[in-house]
């Protein structure tokens, strides 16, 4: 079995990852996007952490946040948004015999990507990354067009105008 270790920095920033088990053709995260809402919303009152960036993809979604002082533990985190999502759906889809075993839903996959963030510069990448990923994937042309981006939030705060990413070397304005 593999070994896998986490980053435990208490009051740590981090990029994290999230999957569905089944990428190809999926478009669940956005379909039911009020029920991922509503998981986060629930997780955070649980146990608090600040969102800084988030992008939600048919399939996938990446976030940067940030943990309360003295606290390191993400998995605990995911675990209360993975949960709460896949109690709001109903039980349609497929489950392997070791899922159904261990009466786990077959949504997510288990694990979870986990970069904390070292500095500034890569506070600004992953924020940009984040931002980006919709016109990446070819889901829109311009990452304003994205509606299920923390960008709407940067730009109503005038931090990024809405053509940002559109003008190379326009550079930032992030807070």
């Amino acid at each position: 079995m593999p070994d896998y270790r986490r980053v435990w920095v208490p009051g740590g920033t981090f990029f994290l990852t999230v999957n569905l088990l089944e990428r190809r053709n999926r478009r669940l995260l956005v379909e039911h996007i009020d029920h991922l809402r509503a998981a986060f919303r629930d997780a955070q009152q649980a146990r608090p952490f600040h969102i800084i960036a988030i992008v939600v993809l048919p399939e996938h979604l990446h976030c940067l946040w940030r943990l309360p002082e003295g606290d390191a533990d993400n998995a605990d985190r995911w675990a209360r948004i993975k949960s709460g999502f896949s109690r709001r759906l109903p039980k349609t889809e497929h489950r392997s015999d070791v899922r159904a075993a261990k009466r786990e839903r077959g949504i997510w996959q288990r694990r979870f990507w986990e970069h904390m963030i070292v500095d500034e510069n890569d506070l600004q990448n992953h924020f940009d990354y984040i931002h980006f990923n919709p016109v990446k994937h070819g889901h829109a042309a311009r990452a304003v067009e994205w509606p299920y981006s923390s960008l709407h939030r940067y730009i109503d705060s005038g931090e990024l105008s809405e053509d940002w990413a559109c003008n190379p070397g326009a550079g930032i304005r992030r807070a």
